[in-house]
């Protein structure tokens, strides 16, 4: 395993992050993703990952309603794991409690709220990074980076995320932050592979400019990027979100993943392993998280970074994309 700097901060975290989306509760009464294992399933594949080095965990209070947390947790505790070691993640903003009052946002109540329900879950007595699950249009900016800066300051919370924004919107908030003496953004989880390539206009460039770290959520787009296209798995089945994000530019992303299907063919090795090596030889990208249901996807993508892309596969691999709609900004 190879292990980078957490943006412009001494935290050392694995070049592969370990998407805890696809633990928890599974069945769709319980959660957006009724494909999740539960702890028993889970073990196995996260044993693989923390055997082959992977020490930054991904999760959210919203995945499953709450219980990929507490898989998680449960997870770091069986497997006796140094806290020291280890980076656990998790997010705020998601509705956690539909059609209630403050059952989500990123008020400052729900924020010191959400955190001490998430660390109840994750059995902890803090999260390396705690990162708001996309922004908040009706709470200002100021009420998020203050309450935000407090849970940092009360030990809560080691370092803070931003994820899938506008460039100008991210510079805003750590505008405010510097100009208030507040905890500034280290990272941002956007929404970066093969068939959505928008971030490279602004927020990638603004992030390497800042030295912000970038950690993209999705890298294999859901699993269209490890598949011939038209593959029909058991997630694509029930995957009503992987819907939601990507269908609408099904006619814009065949050709970019036929072409990755040939090159994979051509290398011999798959898709996804292909893949995750262009996503790794990107300016900026310091660790992309990976969910994952089975334990030679861990393997595959640890292997990933033994790999090396010619200049020239990169731009046969990136001439297919055209520019598309704004998408993940929920």
């Amino acid at each position: 395993m190879n292990y980078i700097k957490l943006g412009n901060t001494g935290l050392d975290i694995s070049r592969i992050g370990l998407g805890m989306m696809s633990f928890g509760k599974p069945g769709s009464e319980n959660g957006l993703f009724p494909w999740a294992k539960d702890f028993e399933e889970a073990k196995p594949i996260f044993k693989q990952a923390i055997e082959l080095g992977i020490n930054y965990f991904d999760t959210a209070n919203i995945y499953q309603l709450g219980t990929s947390e507490e898989v998680t947790g449960k997870l770091i505790h069986h497997f006796g794991l140094d806290r020291d070691d280890i980076v656990v993640a998790t997010k705020v903003k998601m509705d956690m409690r539909p059609g209630r009052p403050n059952g989500g946002g990123l008020s400052r109540k729900a924020i010191i709220s959400e955190i001490d329900k998430s660390l109840k879950r994750l059995q902890l007595d803090y999260v390396d990074l705690y990162t708001i699950h996309r922004l908040d249009p009706l709470t200002p900016m100021e009420e998020i980076m203050e309450a935000l800066h407090d849970v940092v300051k009360s030990g809560k919370v080691r370092y803070l995320g931003a994820s899938s924004m506008f460039a100008w919107q991210f510079e805003r908030m750590q505008n405010l932050a510097d100009r208030e003496g507040w905890t500034k953004f280290v990272a941002v989880q956007n929404h970066y592979n093969l068939i959505y390539r928008e971030e490279e206009r602004e927020m990638i460039p603004l992030c390497v400019d800042r030295q912000v770290a970038i950690t993209p959520w999705s890298p294999l787009a859901g699993g269209r990027l490890a598949h011939p296209w038209n593959t029909i798995t058991d997630r694509v089945r029930c995957d009503e979100v992987s819907k939601w994000v990507w269908d609408s530019t099904n006619d814009l992303d065949q050709v970019v993943i036929n072409n990755v299907e040939a090159m994979a063919a051509e290398r011999g090795i798959s898709m996804a392993k292909l893949s995750l090596v262009w996503m790794l030889s990107k300016p900026g990208i310091t660790a992309p998280i990976i969910g994952t249901t089975a334990e030679h996807h861990i393997v595959e993508a640890v292997a990933a970074l033994a790999i090396t892309l010619t200049e020239e596969e990169i731009t046969l691999l990136e001439a297919p994309y055209v520019t598309h709609p704004v998408l993940g900004m929920m």
